[in-house]
């Protein structure tokens, strides 16, 4: 056995590694952007902040992409639109639930969008167990929400409707590579446009403050930018199937985060509510068979 062989193990448990600190870092910036986001709520409204996060996020990535707007097909043009349109509902959607209810609660909620995709695909009387173990986590924390905000849930189910949606069409993209890189940034560029006219209208002369124009371009940084670069770096050190389980952790980083950043104390009930989504979630990419 020659020394090469011997350092293959080795090399690969150091990617492994860095594949799941990648992916951690990753969902601990999204969340805590989330968190961050929630603070300027005050100031110029979750549309508003929206507004910020996206046109921020866009510009980061067209500066990254650099897409080509010539040579397009018109089926590529009407995926980047359809793209842009779900984007901007997904995050419109979200922000409005945050501004109403706990972030951790918001985030289990919006990510039963991804885990009903995937029993949906799956189709085995396996996943039954996994979609009622969802459906009771959901309901105990909807059960442990004091006065809850069913205006907020429903912006939350929106958003999580969207999720599902925006996993599919980024699957047209172009993948992982350049190209998918490019035609992102045109959607989240053109779902900034939209949602501009309503952030607008709900921020007004705030949106120009510099605190909050700082603060919300790191909020674009934070929750779309380090979050899709890092995800396309962890996909390169660890099996797709590792790589969703542990993406499975984010109602549990939300809830931290609007605990530290937010002062926001969830119940033993309610922890006991995400950690069922939790696993759930890990339970359907586990036993997922290959595509």
């Amino acid at each position: 056995m020659t020394t090469a062989t011997l350092s293959e193990p080795a090399t690969d448990l150091r990617r492994g590694l860095q594949g799941v600190g990648l992916i951690l870092v990753g969902v601990s910036s999204l969340q805590f952007g989330a968190a961050l986001a929630a603070t300027l709520f005050p100031q110029v409204g979750p549309l508003g902040v929206v507004t910020l996060r996206l046109l921020a996020a866009g510009a980061a990535l067209l500066a990254a992409g650099r897409p080509r707007i010539r040579g397009r097909s018109g089926a590529a043009w009407r995926t980047v639109l359809i793209f842009g349109v779900v984007t901007a509902a997904m995050n419109a959607s979200l922000y409005v639930a945050i501004d109403r209810l706990p972030l951790g609660a918001v985030i289990t909620f919006e990510f039963l969008g991804p885990l009903t995709l995937a029993l949906a695909l799956s189709r085995r009387w396996l996943d039954v167990m996994w979609a009622a173990c969802a459906g009771g986590g959901v309901l105990l924390l909807a059960e442990g929400l004091r006065d809850l905000d069913l205006v907020g849930v429903v912006f939350a189910l929106v958003a999580a409707a969207c999720w599902a949606g925006y996993i599919v069409l980024n699957r047209r993209l172009g993948g992982a590579g350049r190209g998918g890189v490019a035609d992102l940034a045109l959607a989240v560029a053109f779902a900034g446009v939209l949602v501009a006219p309503l952030g607008i209208v709900q921020g007004g002369a705030g949106l120009l403050d510099p605190h909050v124009l700082l603060l919300g371009v790191l909020v674009g940084v934070l929750s779309s930018a380090v979050p899709y670069s890092f995800d396309l770096l962890a996909l390169r050190r660890l099996p797709a199937r590792v790589f969703g389980v542990l993406c499975s952790v984010h109602p549990a980083v939300a809830a931290l985060a609007g605990l530290v950043v937010l002062h926001q104390h969830l119940s033993g009930s309610q922890w006991l509510a995400i950690g069922l989504v939790i696993v759930a979630s890990a339970g359907v990419t586990l036993t997922a068979r290959p595509a």
